[in-house]
Parts: structure tokens; sequence; C-alpha cells
């Protein structure tokens, strides 16, 4: 195990995001049935407290106010400590003999391990577990995926939206092994180890209720991801939108057959061809409806066929590079001008849609 990379990203504040409860609430309510006889870990855990008493954690506090309501099995909680062993939390039963099971009854066990999520004492805490529920650290959401998938765990995590641009991520996602919760994109308030020092994001944090003066902060492009059903995905899109007479409203690219669309809603429901689409599609995406082509960007966008630049527009990639483009990155002629989008996804309707 690589400490040095986790010892690395915790030293870097911007890991150090410690999810509200309502946010929790928010997101998890939908999952409420899925709870039920599981097991539950939460294995990046917030052990700060942010000022709510026991339990430490928001994560584990909802499920202990939820645990008899959802009919949780147990839950397990452990979090990295940088500077020595850690300590694992479990529900699981009613150790004060009032006849309930709720946050009284967490038992605190001392770990061995610094509760890195790929110490060996944790992997095998995440083998036990029917579902891991958690707030990973960004910088390793990668490698944090990337296990979930080797042990097959379904789970519910959060994570930046840039996220789904990954090319460890997005295989997952086009293979139907991965997909976006319901809060998509959002800005999500964090409890942080630094000062709000910004106005506009202090006014944000207060209408919401927080003290921007107790590190509370406003980050965007958050989104939840999940492997379990969420009900927007057998939802069908329907824009209105038409290609066949408003061609010129969708310029195709020099480099694929695809036509480009701006906003998911402008999807021309009368195309049966490729279009790329912004990653905000994914938000209503139904994989009964359209099919995942791939991503047109880079070498991803390479090795599904997106072509290199045209000698004749060579001139302009100094010029594109400023804005991080590469060979493999879908473009088109808007005015004569080279013009590369933002990140598209590429997709197809499937037959019969």
């Amino acid at each position: 195990m690589a400490k040095h990379t986790m010892f690395l990203a915790k030293e870097n504040k911007n890991d150090e995001f410690y999810t509200c409860y309502d946010e929790i609430e928010k997101e998890l309510n939908h999952y409420a049935k899925y709870f039920k006889n599981k097991v539950i870990y939460c294995n990046c855990d917030d052990h700060a407290g942010i000022g709510l008493g026991t339990p430490k954690s928001n994560f584990l506090k909802y499920f202990a106010d939820n645990f008899e309501a959802f009919g949780i099995k147990r839950v397990i909680a452990t979090h990295y400590e940088r500077d020595g062993a850690s300590t694992m939390y479990i529900l699981d039963k009613d150790n004060t003999g009032d006849g309930i099971i709720c946050s009284e009854d967490i038992q605190e066990i001392p770990l061995k391990s610094n509760g890195d999520f790929r110490s060996d004492e944790c992997v095998k805490l995440l083998k036990t577990a029917d579902l891991v529920v958690t707030n990973p650290p960004f910088s390793l959401f990668r490698e944090y995926v990337a296990q979930l998938m080797e042990y097959k765990k379904k789970f519910i995590i959060i994570g930046n939206i840039n996220a789904i641009t990954y090319r460890e991520v997005f295989p997952l996602i086009k293979e139907n092994k991965m997909w976006v919760g319901y809060g998509f994109n959002v800005a999500m308030i964090f409890k942080t180890l630094y000062k709000n020092t910004s106005e506009s994001n202090r006014k944000n944090v207060r209408s919401h209720g927080y003290d921007p003066d107790d590190n509370y902060i406003t980050t965007p492009a958050v989104c939840w991801f999940t492997n379990l059903p969420t009900t927007k995905r057998t939802e069908f899109l329907e824009t209105g939108k038409k290609y066949y007479g408003y061609e010129h409203m969708y310029p195709k690219y020099e480099n694929y057959d695809a036509i480009n669309i701006n906003k998911t809603d402008d999807i021309p429901m009368d195309y049966d061809g490729a279009m790329g689409v912004p990653i905000t599609f994914l938000n209503k995406h139904n994989p009964d409806q359209f099919e995942i082509i791939g991503l047109g960007i880079s070498n991803s966008g390479l090795e599904i066929g997106v072509k290199p630049y045209k000698p004749e527009h060579k001139l302009y990639r100094k010029t594109i590079q400023k804005r991080g483009a590469v060979d493999g990155d879908l473009y088109m002629m808007v005015d004569n001008i080279v013009t590369v989008p933002y990140a598209r996804i590429l997709i197809k309707k499937k037959k019969g849609n």
C-alpha cells in the first residue's frame, strides 16, 4: 500500500471536506428501502465531529437516527488517522438496554492500523459489507472506485462532476456499472479546515443556515454516484426538438460523424445518428433509451474513432491547446473558426426510441 499517497492527500486541505447532515439526508432518503437488513460501511468517515457531539460522523449520525426505521442490520464506520491507530465505530444492537437502537448504542473499537481504506484491516471490513456509503477523498476517487469494483460492492458516494471524465471511471458509466445519483452537479455545503474568505460564498452559506466563520463553504459541481437503482434512470427523455428542418442548429464535428448538442434539452428526437452531448446529460440518461458510445476527449476519443485534427486545422492547435484541447477531442467549425466544445459524451438513440 502506498502510504505516502494518502499522507500527501491528507496534507491537502481540499480532501478534508466533511459532509453536512442535511446534504446526506437529502440524498440517502431516496434509497431507504435498500438499507433494510444490510451491513453498511462508511470507510472514509469524518471523525472530526464538526460540533455535533456523539456520534461524530454525520453519515453515522444519519444511520443511527434511522437505524430502526430502515431496518438496518449493522453500520460500521472507520476513518483515516494520520498520526497513529484509528478507531472503528459499530452500531448493531441495543447496548444501553432502553429497548431501541440509536446513537447511544454506538461502540468504539480501536483499530491496529491508521484506518486507510486500503489497509488490510479496512479491506476485511469492506468484505463484510453489503453497501458502502461515504464521502471519499476526491484526490483518491479513481483508486477508491476501483476498490469498490474489485470487491463488487453496492455504493452511494460523493465525487466531483469531473470524475465522470476520468479514464478509470467513464468506462464504468458506459457499461452501466455506476451512474449518477439524485444530487447531480449541485453546490454542496461542506465543513472544511480552512477559512471561508469569499464574500459571495459566505453569503450563500448563511442563506442555508450555516456559519461561514465556522469554516463552512459552498462547493460547486458536486455529484452523488451510485450503482443502486434510481427512478430517474427509468424516465424517458422527450425534448420536442427536431433535427430535420433545423440542421443549422446542430453543427457536425470535423473529426467524427456526429452532431453537436449544447444542452440536453436540445437533443432532437427525430435524429438516429451519433450525437455529442454535455456530461450533464448523464443526469437524464435512461440506458433503455440511449446507448453511450464513448467519451470524445483525448485518448478516450481516439479509442472510439475520433480523428486527430485535419492538416488544415493544425495551425489552430497552439491557440486551442491553451484551453487544454488535444488530438482526440471533438471539434467543429463555427463561422470558419475551429471550435472545441467542453467534454462531450457520444450517444445514440436505441432502436425503437
